[in-house]
């Protein structure tokens, strides 16, 4: 009895490691598919692409529609402007001349994805900074209006982009960010899910190490730096790649915050290639095929602490 107990036991854990098996390779079949094919149908020819018939896989890899992407527009690589400020005083006026530096011509989509990296990444770092920080003090110190102050950030979490486009749009553009990158960037810095995030983290520190650097004397930011900054770089490089994916795929914000050419995105950037009466499909598949690059690469580079980051935060749960 024991024995037949034993192997029918056997069985429904192996039929239950080949369901899993099955489950997980539909999925990652059903995410890998879209990207299989947009990377295969930038190297299609466009006959090819609009055959009414699929074509699994290029019969030959054709570059002709990364050509037509290089070659369509052209921008500088940069622009810097210095200058061009205004002071009164005692009813004098002084202005003082505006330059502009302007780096090579290069096609538009290199500087549209030169764009779309320096938004992402410059949102990450200061995102994870600044989320890291307001964790540490939401987790670790005690303040009047603590609990007020976190709820606010629940309750942020849960409004849409949308609701606060407008007052977002109108504060740009009293600080004389609108159609510039940072327009983009500075939104996204405020990201309460990073909070949320890191505080969770914070909250699994021993108050006893904090007391203890208070002790030997450390400052405030000895102790952030040296102590719990290293302590949740697991849930750092979770929220790194969060932060990254989404600047990088926010594209309503992109649309109403970027107007002249050279200041695009990569992904907005594209949206104007395509025609009033005709699309090129093989040159968007080229372009969505480059932007997919550097978000493949960030993640790979901080997959281990993905990994890492959300196993902490389930077993914490």
């Amino acid at each position: 009895m024991a024995k037949n107990t034993l192997i029918y036991s056997s069985s429904r854990e192996k039929m239950y490691k080949w369901f899993a098996a099955i489950v997980v390779a539909i999925v990652a079949f059903l995410f890998a598919f879209p990207l299989y094919w947009i990377v295969t149908g930038a190297f299609k020819t466009g006959a090819e692409i609009n055959s009414t018939t699929p074509v699994w896989f290029p019969t030959e890899w054709d570059l002709g529609n990364f050509q037509r992407l290089m070659s369509k527009r052209s921008a500088p690589l940069f622009d810097i402007t210095i200058g061009g400020n205004s002071i009164s005083a005692f009813g004098y006026t002084i202005t003082f001349d505006q330059y502009v530096i302007t780096g090579p011509t290069v096609p538009a989509a290199i500087r549209w994805l030169i764009n779309t990296v320096f938004m992402s990444v410059a949102a990450m770092l200061i995102t994870c900074l600044t989320s890291a920080m307001a964790g540490y003090v939401l987790a670790k110190k005690r303040f009047w209006g603590k609990g007020l102050v976190f709820s606010l950030v629940v309750c942020a979490m849960a409004l849409p982009k949308q609701v606060i486009l407008i007052p977002l749009l109108r504060e740009m553009s009293a600080l004389g960010l609108y159609d510039t990158i940072w327009a983009v960037i500075f939104p996204i810095v405020g990201w309460p899910f990073g909070v949320f995030l890191l505080k969770q983290f914070a909250e699994g520190i021993p108050t006893e190490m904090v007391e203890a650097c208070r002790i030997d004397g450390a400052s405030e930011w000895r102790t952030f730096t040296d102590v719990m900054f290293p302590m949740i770089k697991p849930g750092v490089g979770a929220c790194a790649i969060f932060t990254f994916i989404n600047s990088w795929n926010d594209y309503f914000m992109q649309l109403i915050m970027l107007m002249s050419s050279k200041e695009l995105t990569i992904s907005t950037g594209i949206a104007t290639m395509q025609g009033e009466n005709s699309t090129d499909f093989g040159l968007l598949m080229a372009g969505a095929a480059l932007a997919s690059v550097p978000i493949i690469i960030v993640f790979l580079i901080f997959q281990k602490y993905f990994t890492k980051g959300i196993t902490m935060g389930a077993v914490k749960g």
